[in-house]
């Protein structure tokens, strides 16, 4: 049985519900960081579930470099007023706004890439990989997870978020998509540099 301090210690890192809390607790038979994974699970099967629903308030935010050469705009949508108003959208939207200032993504998902340029990016990784005496099923098998590292590097969802490379900024969506219990849509993104 999950004891009070367990519960509210698991909601303090989480912020998740306490009965989600209490539930993964008992689930995990006490097991702290068993409960935590859960949790994690839990929160992408919600964000699966909720990815259809309408996204149609947000909020804009910002973000410029202290020196003043980068900055950031973001629209970030949820489901309602009351969670664009939350702090914890207002922290997801600004560490998206750091992400993007610090990685520049250049699609807001793999989807927008277009044919074209992925066609000019293989053109290039074959190019590279002609004379290196490679068996063309290898090179063609490099040339394919090169692509794949393209789109995850250059997509902003399937980027590895900053501050915990463990985790993508996809996932770091659907934690907060857990937290408040409504769909969470990057709906656009605009980086300027000097």
């Amino acid at each position: 049985m999950a004891t009070i301090d367990q519960i509210k210690q698991l909601r303090q890192e989480t912020g998740v519900s306490v009965t989600e809390c209490k539930k993964a607790l008992e689930e995990s038979k006490g097991d702290f960081e068993k409960a935590k994974e859960l949790l994690r699970k839990w929160g992408k099967d919600l964000a699966g579930k909720k990815a259809g629903r309408s996204a149609g308030q947000g909020i804009v935010d910002s973000y410029v470099h202290p020196n003043k050469k980068v900055g950031v705009l973001l629209d970030i949508r949820c489901e309602s007023d009351f969670v664009a108003r939350l702090p914890d959208f207002r922290i997801l939207a600004h560490e998206i706004c750091l992400q993007i200032a610090a990685t520049n993504p250049l699609f807001l998902n793999q989807e927008e890439i277009p044919e074209k340029t992925l066609d000019a990016e293989k053109k290039i990784y074959e190019e590279q990989l002609k004379s290196s005496g490679k068996p063309e099923k290898m090179a063609s098998q490099i040339v394919e997870n090169k692509i794949k590292k393209y789109k995850e590097e250059n997509s902003l969802p399937s980027q590895l978020w900053i501050k915990d490379d463990k985790k993508t900024i996809a996932e770091l969506i659907n934690e907060y998509v857990a937290k408040t219990g409504e769909n969470i849509v990057v709906n656009g993104f605009i980086r300027y540099e000097i």
